[in-house]
């Protein structure tokens, strides 16, 4: 971890962070570390703290302000950078990804969160005779990628009420490939606008364990 040093703050100065001789320019700054997991207690956190100590309150003040926007990461936020994503999300295998649990799946199924959604796509990316085989009441079998780009480009996936969402939900077996490979080439394709997607953690294995 790198370590800053700061000269003396005469009234009024604004204080700039000096790094010490050999240390890259452009690693480990404060907003690189946090978007690549910094925890509480790491070297850039403690660095913060005894940089306080120098400040007056009011630059205090604005440094509390920083450490706050650096823990609102724009990860918390969906696709358009509009607004925090509704649905309580679990960890899951890629970080880049929303997961929700199976209960978080049955609770949109079963209306609770009505009063915010105005639709929810459930799509299954499984192979058509596992589809055939059991699957989520009111789910759509779309196993390729084309599959999906065709079905969300065919029907508006921009909600009516601006306090209305719609949300995308994937998932596969296991939710471990296909489910979350499918969620990904949304976020990058052009030809789609997708703004709050989540996979199910576990996949239809783990819902169906759970709500059979």
């Amino acid at each position: 971890c790198r370590q800053l040093s700061y000269s003396p703050l005469g009234p009024g100065s604004v204080p700039t962070p000096v790094l010490k001789q050999g240390q890259p320019l452009d690693r480990d700054t404060p907003v690189k570390a946090k978007r690549q997991g910094t925890v509480a207690g790491s070297c850039d956190q403690k660095a913060l703290v005894e940089l306080g100590v120098w400040l007056e309150p009011s630059t205090s003040a604005q440094l509390e302000e920083i450490e706050n926007l650096l823990a609102n990461d724009d990860q918390e936020l969906i696709g358009d950078f509009s607004k925090p994503h509704l649905l309580p999300t679990v960890e899951g295998k890629d970080p880049g990804l929303k997961y929700i649990s199976p209960g978080t799946l049955a609770a949109v199924l079963t209306g609770h969160f009505s009063n915010f959604i105005e639709s929810s796509i459930i799509v299954d990316c499984r192979y058509p005779y596992e589809y055939k085989g059991g699957h989520v009441k009111g789910a759509v079998n779309l196993p390729l990628q084309r599959d999906v780009e065709e079905f969300l480009l065919e029907r508006p996936i921009v909600p009516l009420g601006a306090s209305k969402r719609v949300i995308i939900i994937f998932h596969c077996e296991f939710s471990v490939e296909r489910g979350p490979k499918m969620d990904r080439a949304c976020h990058e394709s052009p030809q789609l606008h997708c703004p709050e997607l989540y996979v199910v953690k576990g996949g239809y294995r783990e819902f169906f364990f759970q709500f059979p």
